[in-house]
């Protein structure tokens, strides 16, 4: 189990250094909100689940290790609540305050 466990958090981590390089490179407000919001999420969720499992199977289910799971479990539901209801707000508070998405010169 410590290659699967392995798997989703390396796996998470490409996502964060993928919505890091998205925040770098891409040209406006909006398009970086997109890849991080994403990649932050995809990310956040594949690292909380590789811990989950981790805590599960090394624990060799006691109740100890499956509660501690399920407590792991509640946080990556928040997360995936959350980030896209914080990105949502972050987005909207920008069209309130007159950010204006990027366009090809010429093309407004």
């Amino acid at each position: 189990m410590e290659i699967v466990t392995i798997i989703f958090v390396v796996s998470g981590l490409f996502f964060f250094f993928a919505a890091s390089i998205g925040l770098l490179r891409f040209p406006d407000f909006y398009a970086r909100m997109h890849a991080t919001g994403k990649g932050d999420t995809l990310g956040a969720l594949l690292v909380v689940v590789g811990l989950a499992i981790y805590t599960l199977f090394e624990g060799g289910f006691e109740l100890e290790s499956i509660l501690t799971s399920i407590k792991i479990i509640f946080i990556a539901v928040f997360i995936f609540l959350a980030n896209p209801t914080a990105t949502h707000a972050i987005f909207k508070a920008g069209l309130d305050s007159g950010v204006v998405p990027w366009t090809k010169e010429g093309a407004r």
